[in-house]
């Protein structure tokens, strides 16, 4: 999420992130376990893309951008940025979060109730699918798809008919969290970016328990607005790289995660 048109959430929706992710208090369950990191290499990314989903695949990034007007999906070179290829969404959409799926590109909308799916190597729009409820993030488990929608709750989906199957809900500390944003299956587990937050949930799939947070607090500390918020986790799965980056960020950031305390 999102634009402009819904500042007027922002200082709530902050007040409401801090408290769900504060420690737990003294009697209460253990706090779940924070990770920092470290910086290994930066890329540079395009600081007009509404980032709104990411993945990785054979040496590409490939990033769904938001905002009615501008929304789009694209491949993307890693080392230097370069939009390779790219389709827009019609104008009237707000596109969401993305994922792979064997040869397609899933793409989800916002508000609208409609996901693309497109060629991998064509991005020809090859069918569309209707969903209940808003889109936020997605990414798969080689199963399922699994979609976020702003609640504490996931949803399973199947991928050749989009028919939700199951969800989970998230619950860290005891508490529900929401606001659960972009997606990314890493090694048995969900990512989650927390909107308007500088965190990512380590989340497991079968229970819904947050594992740990990831703390990217001063990743980039020189923002231009409140628009452009820590969202887009990517991961090259061959070669163990945690990539993340943000809504109209310069850089996209390989990271290291340290060792939680």
């Amino acid at each position: 999420m999102h634009a402009n048109f819904r500042s007027h959430r922002r200082s709530l929706l902050a007040a409401l992130a801090g408290a769900l992710l504060a420690p737990a208090a003294p009697g209460a369950l253990a706090a779940t376990p924070v990770q920092g990191f470290k910086v290994i290499h930066s890329y540079p990314h395009d600081p007009d893309a509404f980032t709104q989903g990411l993945f990785f695949l054979d040496g590409f990034l490939y990033e769904g951008t938001g905002l009615h007007g501008r929304s789009s999906i694209r491949k993307v070179e890693l080392e230097t940025g370069k939009v390779v290829q790219q389709v827009d969404l019609p104008g009237e959409v707000f596109g969401e979060g993305i994922t792979l799926w064997g040869d397609r590109i899933i793409g989800l909308t916002w508000q609208d109730g409609i996901a693309f799916v497109l060629d991998l190597k064509t991005f020809k729009l090859w069918r569309k699918f209707s969903y209940p409820g808003e889109g936020w993030g997605l990414t798969n488990n080689g199963k399922e798809l699994i979609l976020s929608d702003g609640t504490p709750e996931l949803r399973f989906l199947d991928p050749l008919t989009f028919k939700e199957l199951r969800r989970v809900k998230v619950t860290a500390d005891g508490r529900p969290i929401d606001q659960l944003n972009e997606l990314e299956w890493v090694d048995g587990e969900v990512l989650a970016n927390i909107w308007q937050t500088d965190r990512i949930a380590r989340i497991n799939p079968k229970t819904g328990h947050v594992t740990g947070w990831i703390d990217l607090t001063g990743l980039l500390p020189q923002r231009r607005g409140s628009d452009d918020v820590l969202n887009g986790i990517a991961y090259d799965a061959a070669k163990k790289r945690l990539f993340v980056t943000g809504k109209l960020w310069p850089t996209l950031f390989e990271i290291q995660l340290q060792k939680a305390r």
